[in-house]
């Protein structure tokens, strides 16, 4: 069974062993064991720490539909399994153990999960609903095929709200001003609580600035291998979160809260190097006195990347990041299915004069396509925002690229004008998916990018993303009011 593979890997016992020094030497007292929904909500169960060595071996288990977050559809019926569904199993990874910087005596450990022992269809095996765990499977049979590593680094704006009389978050708590240093310093206790708190968790943060949105801030750490990015921007959602019960405000990642003003993205920077050796670095304190355990301090710094430029021109990626984005432009439609997940992620394509990217093309420093270089060795995806599943965005672009590499394709020659500038001069642009209902559509008709969403995790996200185009496509708003109600007779 992939469970008992799993459980008895070599070395696991020496860092079960680990952790347990941990908990003791750190008075640890309550344990989350998470894993992340197809929508990148963080789930899981909580357990005493005394019980720590029995759960590492044997694992938890809960409802296969905590991985669709335990919603119901249209009619009622619980998404993606029914109550007659078996049980997952967690199994906690011990070398992603972290303690809580704001309730020290918790700590967190992410979980693979696995179908039930005693199911009577591949018992024990890898559950494919299991977003995070695809995606480590994924990526290790990428590196094993092509001998690249994908490496993401991703750009999280975000708002900070204010509630108002009602306890609902509609204001901005800053003006928005982009790079304006007296908006930023008016968030400086609500950023450098988080900095605090993502530094003691293991992100290395270089660099932060106020966005052109009220109360948005974009807050950056140091790019990594593809999983570890992932775990990371979901280790950033949920600390945001805490910081803002803290100050009484809202951390806000809803794509397009306001028209008239900017959107919260979240580009993906993505580059894909040869193999190299792990290396340890601090993040800024004595890694003998942060929380947690030392893996999380690894970054991955050896290797070759092969988006560098290989020719005389500087900018021009090399060829083999020249066929993997050209993967991506080709999958460029279906591939805006998961990096622009939710209805209200089209408000910011819809939304003109903020960037946006609306075209399914490439560029240099080019902001009005779904690619660009954005510096020598990396591509900036920008069809992705703040509402992404990292974890399904990383397995999807993977099999993009895996496609452009075995077929050598062609992203086509880079877009250097403004796309609107070259479509008054006869550019026959493709568009990309304006609605979710569109990009569904696309999702259906690319198996390629399928491919990224294995084994049950297509069914379950497709189901999941139709029913809230459902839902949206079957509600009377307040705009449908105000232009209806009185236009006849």
């Amino acid at each position: 069974m992939d469970i008992e593979s799993f459980v008895e890997e070599e070395g696991r016992a020496e860092k079960i062993k680990a952790v347990r020094e941990k908990i003791d030497a750190l008075g640890i007292e309550y344990l989350y064991l998470q894993f992340v929904s197809v929508t990148g909500k963080i789930m899981g169960k909580g357990i005493p720490a005394d019980h720590w060595e029995s759960v590492a071996k044997k694992g938890f288990q809960l409802v296969y539909g905590a991985t669709v977050n335990l919603f119901t559809n249209r009619a009622g019926d619980y998404l993606g399994y029914g109550p007659e569904a078996a049980e997952l199993v967690g199994i906690p990874e011990p070398e992603t153990f972290m303690q809580l910087p704001w309730a020290p005596e918790i700590g967190r450990m992410y979980c693979t999960l696995f179908r039930n022992r005693e199911e009577k269809v591949d018992p024990g095996a890898y559950l494919t609903a299991d977003c995070r765990g695809n995606l480590r499977r994924m990526h290790k049979a990428f590196q094993e095929k092509h001998g690249l590593q994908l490496r993401m680094g991703t750009e999280p704006e975000m708002m900070w709200l204010k509630f108002d009389e009602n306890g609902k978050p509609n204001e901005g708590y800053s003006k928005p001003y982009c790079y304006h240093i007296d908006q930023f310093e008016s968030l400086r206790p609500v950023s450098m609580q988080v900095i605090r708190y993502a530094r003691k968790m293991g992100l290395d943060m270089i660099q932060g600035d106020h966005e052109d949105a009220p109360g948005q801030l974009e807050l950056n750490w140091t790019f990594d291998d593809v999983l570890r990015n992932a775990d990371r921007l979901t280790t950033y959602r949920q600390l945001c979160a805490q910081v803002a019960r803290e100050n009484g405000i809202f951390a806000c990642f809803m794509t397009k809260p306001f028209m008239g003003v900017s959107a919260s993205g979240c580009h993906h920077n993505m580059s894909l190097w040869t193999e190299g050796e792990d290396v340890f670095k601090k993040t800024g304190n004595d890694p003998d006195n942060l929380p947690g355990m030392a893996e999380n301090y690894m970054y991955v710094s050896g290797g070759d990347n092969t988006f560098m430029p290989d020719t005389d021109d500087p900018q021009m990626p090399g060829k083999t990041g020249l066929k993997a984005i050209g993967g991506v432009v080709q999958h460029l439609q279906a591939l805006t299915a998961i990096g622009a997940s939710t209805v209200n992620s089209y408000r910011r394509l819809w939304d003109t004069g903020f960037w946006a990217p609306v075209f399914s093309d490439w560029g240099f420093q080019n902001r009005t396509t779904g690619l660009r270089v954005s510096a020598p060795g990396r591509f900036e995806y920008r069809s992705v925002d703040s509402m992404v599943n990292p974890y399904l965005m990383g397995s999807a672009l993977l099999a993009a690229m895996d496609d452009g590499l075995d077929n050598d394709l062609d992203p086509g020659k880079p877009e250097e004008r403004n796309i609107y500038d070259a479509m008054a001069q006869g550019k026959k642009v493709k568009k990309l998916p304006m609605s979710l209902g569109e990009a569904l559509v696309h999702l259906e008709n690319d198996e390629v990018v399928q491919k990224g969403l294995p084994g049950e995790m297509y069914r379950l996200y497709h189901e999941y993303k139709s029913d809230e185009w459902a839902r949206f496509m079957s509600t009377v708003t307040d705009w449908d009011k105000d232009t209806y109600m009185e236009c006849l007779p």
